[in-house]
């Protein structure tokens, strides 16, 4: 008896998870296109948090950047978010996505610089250190 009331509470639950509470609007960003907002949000949001103040010293507004480059307007990015927030299986898939690219940059650029430390002036790959001393 036990689990059929789990099964039945975990359909209403799967259900539940999908229902579509927002009517989808005419002007829906695209999925994909909603990542690449995110991302470039994501780290619009990091470099404000390294350096509040770049932003203001460079005259750039980042929501305005966003609107621009992704030919939107605020009106369609918040009806945008508010359906897929509505659908939050749909909605955890959009962040997962962003995680994962953002995680791979992360990857590209650290062993981007890890080339570059490995580099001498001459242009010549650097050795592994050997220490001097050898500990006995």
């Amino acid at each position: 008896m036990k689990r059929i009331l789990y099964l039945i509470s975990l359909l209403f639950l799967v259900v539940g998870c999908n229902e579509k509470v927002i009517e989808k609007p005419e002007d829906l960003i695209a999925r994909d296109k909603m990542v690449d907002i995110l991302i470039d949000l994501a780290l619009i949001n990091a470099g404000k948090a390294i350096d509040p103040n770049v932003m203001e010293e460079n005259q750039v507004e980042p929501m305005r950047y966003i609107y621009l480059k992704y030919e939107i307007d605020s009106a369609q990015f918040v009806k945008s978010d508010l359906y897929y927030a509505a659908i939050p299986l749909e909605y955890e898939a959009i962040y997962e996505a962003v995680e994962e690219r953002l995680e791979a940059e992360r990857i590209r650029l650290k062993e981007e610089r890890e080339k570059e430390t490995k580099k001498d002036t001459t242009g010549y790959k650097a050795t592994k250190s050997v220490p001097l001393k050898t500990k006995e």
